[in-house]
């Protein structure tokens, strides 16, 4: 699988881009957020990816940040939701709007994405609201969803060792409110690590 690819980008178009790396041309399918942060043509870009497989294609899908690739896996868990839809929910919604949106449970805002009418919204919004890393942060209990950036990659580290997304969340969330908002990716995931086992 390729997890990433970095090399030239030589075009972009609507729905995709095509990046040189040593000289072979990888055509990429992406949102229209990350295709207007990869810059322009002849610049050097990296963009995190996700390969589909299916019987008739092979199709590589790229991300300007691991945040948007993880949504991605997430909406495209969604029955009725293909790539073409996440990819629009994604143009339309940064990952921490997404989140957002989730956790209020508020389908007007996912329905705002091209081709997603008010059931699916309403579906994406309910099957995705455990699985998002919603925590409660203070003595007050006011929930939040968990930013992007070193804080959403944590979370996604601990998911991928095996930890449910809300328990990942809240060792997060307790390892960042330890360590302040500067926290390295790298000290949130250890300290993280230690709260989960407790």
């Amino acid at each position: 699988m390729i997890a990433h690819l970095t090399g030239v980008l030589s075009a972009t178009a609507a729905d995709h881009a095509v990046i040189d790396v040593g000289g072979v041309g990888y055509l990429v399918g992406a949102s229209a957020r990350t295709l207007s942060a990869l810059g322009a043509a002849g610049e050097v870009v990296t963009v995190h990816t996700e390969m589909l497989v299916a019987q008739d294609f092979i199709r590589l899908v790229g991300f300007a940040s691991a945040a948007e690739r993880d949504w991605f896996r997430l909406l495209t868990g969604v029955q009725g939701v293909g790539s073409r839809v996440a990819l629009g929910i994604l143009s339309a919604l940064a990952p921490d709007e997404l989140a957002r949106a989730v956790s209020a449970q508020d389908k007007a805002m996912v329905a705002r994405a091209q081709g997603v009418g008010p059931k699916l919204a309403e579906r994406i919004v309910r099957e995705l609201k455990d699985r998002v890393g919603v925590v409660a942060v203070g003595v007050l209990g006011t929930s939040i969803a968990a930013p992007a950036g070193a804080s959403a990659d944590a979370v996604s580290a601990l998911a991928n060792l095996g930890f449910r997304p809300a328990e990942a969340s809240a060792a997060v969330a307790a390892a960042e409110e330890e360590l302040g908002p500067g926290a390295t990716l790298d000290a949130l995931v250890r300290l993280a690590l230690k709260k989960a086992a407790k």
